[in-house]
């Protein structure tokens, strides 16, 4: 029986057990002890009347017939009468019964006392630890309403006390778990409004002061048209800035889920920079992609294409006009990677382990970004189980890698 696994339980069983082989060699000790009391007392009374009957004379021959006889006549049943002697005489007026009764009595009320005392001492130890068990598991289960979760409930036995106390455990460790959730949420959520709060101040001044401009010279058409461009910058950075923070809280909060399909990682690129090519060509930079032609990836082709793009966005930033994007894919038994590198100005060493953090922007970069693009790719890639690593060498060029497990 499972009852049986708890260690307290089964201490106390086996008590019991030694406890009913303390009462059945106490009850034939006390059996044997009694039935010598008998012999004696029977020897005694048998003594005292033969020494009687000596003394008046009576012959050895009829004492013996008289000792050894076991049959009973009505006439020594009247004489008992008569002398009052009977099933209903008192037992202080028989002395040698009477020597023996008390001797049984006092025994018997002894023996009693002692095997209440060790069953009640073994009672008593039970329930005082098992006491202090549940008192330890309330207090601990009050720490754990009180999302108090440093003290565990016992799991060192077996039985049925120990698996509701595993099972208390695991309920613990869901609250726990859920509560850590629900904390990282809010921090979540209070860091993203901050962020976003933060990034809007900048380009809502600056489109407070350009309709100030634009009111105060409302006749000025170059001041007019001047302001109404940089106004419309303004927005686009507001609306890429808003989208880019809804894409990454999407990510992380695990609202997207990414439709894993067998796509060619030349399409895969070719959709990624296909609103980018425009952008090179006025800036006089190049986007050469370079790569086996056949070459399948498994993932979500918008959402990886997208990153890829911000990387792609990323080099344009940072790289002077003449200058070459590639990107260059490959595959090996274990990897696929698909690499994105320039010949820009690179990335300084202070700032390389920091770039992946939202909107972090190092001092010595000039160029215009909300910070966001380098993270949005890490959570695109990292959601679909890929990871993605930099190498850069200041003034030379850097190279993003993304990589991906090969599907068996």
């Amino acid at each position: 029986m499972s009852i049986f696994r708890d260690k307290q339980i089964k201490a106390f069983s086996l008590f019991i057990l030694l406890y009913a082989v303390l009462i059945l060699t106490g009850a034939a000790f006390l059996c044997k002890d009694q039935i010598s009391a008998a012999r004696s007392m029977y020897l005694e009374h048998d003594t005292a009347i033969v020494s009687s009957l000596l003394e008046q004379g009576v012959s050895k021959e009829v004492i013996a017939n008289a000792l050894s006889s076991t049959e009973t006549n009505d006439a020594g049943k009247n004489l008992l009468d008569f002398l009052g002697i009977g099933k209903n005489t008192a037992g202080n007026l028989l002395p040698h019964f009477s020597q023996f009764q008390q001797d049984l009595v006092v025994t018997a009320f002894f023996s009693c006392i002692g095997l209440i005392a060790v069953l009640s001492a073994g009672v008593l130890v039970f329930l005082y630890r098992r006491n202090r068990l549940y008192q330890q598991a309330e207090e601990i289960a009050d720490g754990y309403m009180n999302n108090d979760y440093s003290r565990h409930l016992p799991q060192n036995g077996e039985g049925e006390i120990f698996r509701l106390f595993s099972s208390i455990e695991q309920l613990a460790a869901m609250l726990q778990s859920k509560n850590d959730a629900e904390h990282r949420t809010k921090e979540f959520l209070k860091s993203t409004i901050s962020d976003i709060s933060h990034q809007l101040k900048t380009p809502l001044a600056a489109l407070e002061m350009y309709q100030e401009i634009i009111e105060t010279e409302p006749d000025n058409v170059d001041t007019v048209r001047e302001f109404s461009q940089k106004t419309g910058t303004a927005l686009k950075r507001m609306e890429q800035l808003i989208q880019s923070l809804l894409k990454i809280t999407r990510l992380d909060t695990g609202n997207i889920v990414f439709e894993e399909k067998a796509c060619s990682v030349k399409e895969l690129v070719k959709n990624a920079v296909s609103e980018l090519t425009t952008r090179a060509a006025q800036e006089n930079k190049q986007i050469v992609a370079e790569g086996d032609q056949a070459m399948q990836i498994v993932c979500d082709m918008d959402w990886t294409g997208e990153a890829i793009g911000n990387l792609v966005k990323n080099a344009l930033d940072h790289t002077e006009p003449g200058g070459v994007i590639r990107i260059t894919w490959e595959n090996t038994p274990l990897m696929l990677r698909i690499i994105v590198s320039d010949n820009g100005s690179g990335i300084t060493p202070e700032d390389i382990h920091h770039i992946f953090k939202r909107f972090y922007r190092s001092r010595h970069s000039d160029t215009p970004g909300i910070g966001l693009g380098l993270p949005l790719a890490k959570s695109i890639i990292e959601g679909q189980g890929g990871f993605i690593s930099v190498q850069s060498v200041l003034h030379e060029g850097t190279s993003f890698t993304i990589s991906f497990l090969t599907k068996p």
